[in-house]
C-alpha cells in the first residue's frame, strides 16, 4: 500500500474545487453548453488536453442518462485557447447499462469563424453498479515515497507561461524519470508520479480524465524538448478511485517519424487500477 501523504491545511471537496468550477458547463439549450475555458490549465499558451477532456466529459454526463465515463475517445483537431467555448452534444444510443454520446468543442477564430477544437465519442455507465470481481496481472508502479519525489516547486524557475497548470496540481515525480530536468534524459520513455489536485480534492471518474494527460511528456526522457500536442486520446475508466493520492505511470515504446504513443495507468490508494489510456502525440524532431 502507498504511504499516506500529508493533507493540505484546507481540503476542497468534490463540487467545491477549482477543478469543478473550471470544468463547469452551463446548459444553453438541450445538448448545447457554454463554458469559459480557464487560463489556469494551460501549458505554454495551449489549454491542457486532459482538462479539455474533463470539460466535454462533464457536458456528456449531463446529456446522457448514466453518470460515469467508461470509455472516452477524443480527437484533438486544433489547439484550444483560454476563453469562451461552446460544447455541442448528441445522444447516439441509450441502453440499460451503457449510453453512448458524442460531443464537440468549438471556439471562434480571429475572423469570427467557428472552429471545432475537439471531437469526442464516449460511453457512460454507473461505476457503482459494477460487480466487485477483479482478475488482473497488472501491478502498481514502483514509485518512491512522496517525500523522496520532486515537484515543479523543487526545480529551477519555469519557462514563462508554462507553469499555470502545475499550480493547480499536486505532482511529485519519480527521480528515476527526471533525467530530462537535469540535462541527462534516460532514453527510456517513462514518466511516473504521485498525482492529485493542489487544493486536496479527492479524485473521481471525471478528474481521472485529467490525470492521464497531466504529467510531463515521456518525450522529455527520450531527449526531446518542446510542445508535444495530442492527436488522439482514449481513456478507460475502470472504477471510482479511493480517497488519497493517485500514482500515474506513462510509457512510450515507439517514437517513429515524429509521432509517439503514450500508455498510461492510474492507480489509487487502495492499489486498484482505476484508469488506463493510450494517446498518439506529435513531437518535433531535430
Amino acid at each position: 500500500m502507498p504511504e499516506a501523504a500529508s493533507a493540505p491545511a484546507a481540503r476542497a471537496t468534490t463540487g467545491d474545487s477549482e477543478f469543478d468550477r473550471d470544468t463547469a458547463v452551463t446548459r444553453r439549450a438541450p445538448g448545447v453548453y457554454d463554458i469559459d475555458l480557464s487560463a489556469g490549465w494551460t501549458i505554454i499558451n495551449a489549454v491542457n488536453g486532459g482538462y479539455l477532456l474533463a470539460v466535454l466529459g462533464r457536458a456528456l454526463a449531463d446529456a446522457l442518462p448514466h453518470p460515469d465515463p467508461f470509455t472516452v475517445s477524443a480527437h484533438y483537431l486544433t489547439a484550444s485557447q483560454p476563453g469562451p467555448a461552446v460544447v455541442r452534444t448528441d445522444v447516439v444510443r441509450t441502453g440499460r447499462t451503457l449510453s453512448t454520446g458524442q460531443a464537440s468543442l468549438f471556439q471562434y477564430d480571429a475572423d469570427g469563424r467557428e472552429v471545432e477544437r475537439i471531437r469526442v465519442l464516449a460511453s457512460y455507465g454507473d461505476l457503482g453498479a459494477l460487480p466487485d470481481d477483479v482478475r488482473t496481472t497488472a501491478k502498481p508502479p514502483a514509485i518512491p515515497p512522496m517525500e523522496q519525489c520532486f515537484g515543479p516547486q523543487d526545480g529551477p524557475a519555469p519557462v514563462p507561461g508554462s507553469s499555470a497548470i502545475t499550480d493547480r496540481l499536486m505532482l511529485k515525480l519519480d527521480p528515476a524519470t527526471l533525467g530530462w530536468a537535469l540535462g541527462s534524459p534516460s532514453g527510456k520513455g517513462e514518466m511516473r508520479a504521485w498525482f492529485g489536485l493542489a487544493d486536496g480534492r479527492d479524485a473521481d471518474p471525471l478528474s481521472l480524465l485529467l490525470a492521464v494527460d497531466a504529467l510531463p511528456p515521456t518525450a522529455f526522457e527520450l531527449g526531446l524538448k518542446g510542445w508535444v500536442p495530442t492527436v488522439e486520446l482514449t481513456v478507460h475508466v475502470r472504477c471510482r478511485p479511493a480517497p488519497g493520492p493517485l500514482r500515474v505511470s506513462i510509457t512510450t515504446r515507439n517514437l517513429a517519424s515524429g509521432f509517439l504513443e503514450e500508455d498510461a495507468e492510474v492507480w489509487d490508494s487502495a492499489d486498484r487500477l482505476v484508469a488506463q489510456s493510450r494517446q498518439l502525440a506529435r513531437v518535433r524532431l531535430g
